[in-house]
């Protein structure tokens, strides 16, 4: 088996749902990616920026659950930027089927696990 990516997920905290499956689906043994949670319900301090920029930069690439929550989270905005300053991959997955939010410097695709797996491959 191929050595497993670690991919760092950008979300809004009001997705934790779809980020929880996302982490459930790393757990998974055949799944091809370690995840990595930097996720906190505090203040976006700098020691939580220091934090962010060294798992991003262990990280093989980002993946951005976009929604409509992505506007207004300064925290992904934030980790976005990081990932964007740091040169890391970054892709978009839309969270909901109803929801089709853009992202500025953020290619987003329909979220299925083929998709998820074949950019994952591209890294």
């Amino acid at each position: 088996m191929a050595e497993k990516k670690v991919i760092f997920v950008a979300f809004a905290m009001e997705d934790v749902r779809i980020r929880d499956l996302i982490k459930g689906q790393s757990l998974n043994t055949s799944s091809p990616f370690e995840y990595v949670d930097m996720s906190v319900k505090e203040a976006y301090d700098e020691e939580w920026k220091k934090k962010v920029r060294s798992r991003i930069l262990r990280s093989d690439g980002v993946l951005v659950i976009v929604s409509k929550n992505s506007l207004s989270s300064s925290g992904q905005k934030w980790e976005i930027q990081c990932a964007q300053e740091e040169k890391r991959k970054i892709r978009g997955i839309w969270a909901y089927k109803e929801d089709r939010t853009t992202l500025t410097g953020v290619n987003t695709m329909v979220w299925t696990w083929p998709n998820i797996a074949t950019w994952i491959d591209s890294l």
